[in-house]
């Protein structure tokens, strides 16, 4: 019985020729094998399965090629490339310093590197897996790394380049390995099959490709798995049925159910997807994956960013012209918010049903339905109407206050539809503190302010007396902010017009603090005064400003001058500064 040999070895590449998808490294070695430019040291890195370890082999072959051709191929004729091919060659020497990462071994190797090679010009050192060197290993090979005998050559390789310290980095031509296309992948694969006499499905090939994720190696090592599956004959079901991979058409389907809006297909299709042993992850991931091609399918500039073969990329190609662009960004969206929130989701299966019943709800020009904003509370009925034919409320003198500047960053408040008892858009006065909806940047009544009744009055006059009771109802209504409550004892309102009120502060702190309030304030007192066209304005007071630092004893006298009472309790109690 014939000896059987894995595809990942038997179809190895032995020319630079044959290496797939890294065309630009290996014509760069070619030059510099063709001009003598050799370096003392390379560094090859990149993904598992790319072929590095592959160039470095091929590499140190044809630079010991004692008749190399024109296109800078070796010869494979000679007596270095026969001792090669045999894997008897003396030039070549192999350390995997994953399991050879002591100082020790780097030593032996320093030794070894002092004996000129047999036959050929240059004895080539291979070290896979460098990274896994440790830190003295890596300062045991500095020197010798930096001045190595003419005929070494030094070939490092490894999938983790910031793991390899600087000083090993400076010494070294580095070559940046890439991950192999699915395209390259499929072309090589068609001809290892051609050779094996295989008949396989494009479709399959391109499964194989995607599931190998650019790595050469695991997709040869893929490839004769489904071939030990489905025999000499390959088939795109049999090949995602080997490799429980999930089928393109349980995404279009969902597709098609999202854009109809059939949420119960959707979930049916959910439910079968869950049954063929699928997790609900690696559902969506692959739901954002065709999310993404349907996406770069809409355009022909993008097209060519679609690793699938041609009969799935037509299929593309129909879906996504009749799918909305901003359907397809809205669902991305959601379906990355659903794919983060996965793992702390405890119910997984309703989070991920919860993602595709408002994709079905996106339908609509891609759109989800509008959240209904809520409501402000709305007069009774017995509300009398407006009359348009009423008088304007009687100005204010600009001498008697200065009209309130706006709170840097404060949010000018949404227009609404205008009361019965409200010129300004955004007051509703039948509410009370309890009800109030504050306007962007305001701070908000808390819930425990007492109720007010509003009766239908259109426009109600007040007494100073009226309106100090409802100024300490509204500033006794703030139970948790009492630095604001206060400020208002402190500061009581002056009536400048029929419905102006002038409200004097002492300090910037003071006027952020209360602009914040103003519209809440303005709403509850017109509920209370049956007033609806009041308005509050503040001001800083310029003579608070004057002094802003005041000693001890001005203290006092300032305290004195505001309650004669205090004089009296300080002589009483005999208190001293």
């Amino acid at each position: 019985m014939e000896q059987y040999i894995v595809s990942a070895r038997k179809y190895r590449p032995v020319t630079f020729r044959s290496v797939v998808g890294q065309e630009s490294i290996t014509s760069t070695l070619k030059n510099a094998i063709a001009t003598h430019h050799l370096a003392h040291a390379y560094l090859f890195c990149g993904p598992r399965g790319v072929g590095k370890t592959t160039c470095a082999r091929i590499f140190a072959k044809t630079i010991n090629c004692l008749h190399p051709r024109e296109d800078g191929e070796a010869c494979d004729e000679c007596e270095s490339c026969r001792a090669f091919n045999e894997h008897g060659s003396f030039n070549i020497h192999e350390l995997d310093a994953a399991s050879n990462n002591t100082v020790d071994d780097i030593r032996s190797l320093v030794d070894q590197v002092r004996v000129p090679p047999p036959i050929g010009r240059y004895s080539v050192y291979i070290v896979d897996e460098v990274h896994m060197l440790s830190t003295a290993a890596f300062n045991a090979f500095l020197k010798t790394l930096e001045e190595p005998p003419a005929h070494a050559i030094f070939i490092l390789a490894t999938t983790e380049k910031h793991k390899i310290i600087p000083t090993i980095l400076s010494r070294c031509q580095i070559y940046n390995f890439n991950r192999i296309k699915v395209g390259d992948t499929v072309r090589y694969l068609q001809y290892v099959a051609g050779n094996e006499g295989i008949e396989a499905e494009e479709a399959a090939f391109n499964v194989i490709a995607q599931k190998a994720d650019g790595a050469m190696r695991d997709a040869l090592s893929i490839f004769d798995q489904v071939v030990s599956f489905c025999g000499q004959k390959i088939t795109y079901q049999a090949a995602i049925e080997n490799l429980n991979v999930l089928d393109y058409d349980y995404y279009f389907k969902l597709i098609d159910a999202f854009l109809g809006g059939q949420v119960q297909q959707s979930l049916l299709i959910f439910d079968e997807i869950l049954s063929k042993g699928f997790d609900g992850q690696y559902f969506i991931s692959g739901l954002l994956s065709h999310l993404r091609d349907l996406l770069v399918s809409k355009d022909a500039a993008t097209i060519g960013l679609l690793e699938v073969g041609e009969t799935i990329a037509e299929r593309y190609r129909v879906q996504a012209a009749s799918t909305p662009v901003q359907f397809i960004y809205r669902a991305l969206e959601l379906a990355n918010e659903c794919d983060m929130n996965y793992r702390q989701s405890r119910n997984k299966r309703l989070l991920t049903e919860i993602l595709l019943m408002r994709l079905c709800n996106l339908a609509n020009g891609g759109q989800e339905p509008k959240k209904a904003e809520p409501e402000l509370p709305r007069l009774s009925a017995s509300a009398a109407p407006v009359n348009a034919a009423q008088p304007a409320a009687a100005p204010v003198s600009k001498t008697a206050y200065t009209p309130v500047q706006t709170v840097r960053g404060q949010m000018v408040a949404e227009e609404r539809p205008v009361t019965a008892f409200s010129r300004r858009p955004g007051i509703s006065i039948s509410a009370s503190p309890a009800q109030l909806v504050p306007v962007a940047g305001e701070v908000k009544t808390p819930s425990a302010a007492p109720q007010a009744d509003v009766a239908a009055v259109e426009h109600c006059d007040f007494t100073d007396e009226e309106l100090s009771q409802a100024w300490l109802k509204y500033a006794g209504s703030l139970e948790k902010e009492a630095h604001t409550t206060q400020t208002m004892r402190n500061f009581p309102p002056e009536r400048v017009s029929r419905d102006g009120i002038l409200m004097r502060i002492a300090n910037s702190a003071q006027m952020e603090e209360m602009t914040a309030h103003r519209r809440n304030i303005e709403r509850f007192l017109s509920a209370e005064l049956h007033n609806g066209h009041i308005t509050l304005t503040i001001e800083q007071d310029a003579a608070h400003f004057e002094r802003e630092v005041f000693t001890p004893t001005e203290k006092l006298a300032r305290m004195q001058e505001k309650n004669p009472y205090f004089k009296e309790l300080r002589q009483k109690l005999g208190l001293e500064l």
